[in-house]
């Protein structure tokens, strides 16, 4: 058996067992840039975005691009609006997919799927964040509680209306408790905003 066909039959079960690879990844199992250009040729692996791969006929999930934006910043969280529709917390349908990444790192450059991105610090960028399995990649989510107080954080760029519906949505649907928002909400100096929302809502549902 030829070196490029096993090329082919490791890249074939890699992106079976993994979902979507980027092009570094393959290199590091020794597979080149040439044997997945074949493949792209033959229509038997698709390229997505540029440096991201994946077969043709994978079961695409709706949140399919935070799987693919996970991959391709794979130190990147899903935030604000993408993760408040990742929880159903929004009728909002994000144009962009919304990445928080460390204030120091490099801001990568990538044409689709279409990502904002927001800078966050030390435990911001750690404390409340979930993994989820989509599409076999792993992606890390802000929980519900601190997706809310992120939005609040952050209602300048996605509009208050945005966050006070993903605390309503939150409160109602018992997704996060008021203890948790006051936690997130004290850590980030942003719980004097909030709090006449969240006791306004608390007293209605009463």
């Amino acid at each position: 058996m030829s070196s490029t066909t096993v090329q082919r039959l490791r890249a074939l079960k890699l992106l079976e067992a993994r979902g979507m690879l980027r092009l570094k990844e393959f290199v590091a199992e020794g597979i080149g840039p040439e044997t997945l250009a074949r493949l792209v040729r033959e229509e038997a692996v698709i390229r997505p975005a540029r440096g991201l791969y994946q077969l043709p006929d994978a079961h695409v999930e709706a949140a399919h691009t935070l799987a693919e934006a996970a991959v391709l910043v794979p130190k990147g969280v899903v935030c604000l609006t993408s993760a408040l529709q990742y929880h159903e917390l929004t009728l909002q349908m994000p144009s962009a997919v919304w990445m928080a990444i460390d204030r120091a790192a490099w801001r990568p450059k990538i044409d689709y799927p279409p990502i904002r991105f927001v800078r966050f610090t030390g435990s911001a960028l750690t404390e409340g964040v979930e993994h989820h399995r989509i599409e076999n990649v792993d992606v890390p989510i802000t929980d519900p509680a601190k997706t809310i107080v992120d939005c609040f954080r952050y209602r300048t760029k996605i509009g208050l209306d945005v966050a006070m519906e993903g605390l309503r949505e939150g409160l109602r649907h018992r997704r996060c408790e008021t203890d948790q928002l006051w936690g997130y909400a004290r850590k980030a100096r942003i719980w004097s905003v909030m709090r006449p929302y969240v006791e306004a809502m608390v007293s209605d549902a009463k």
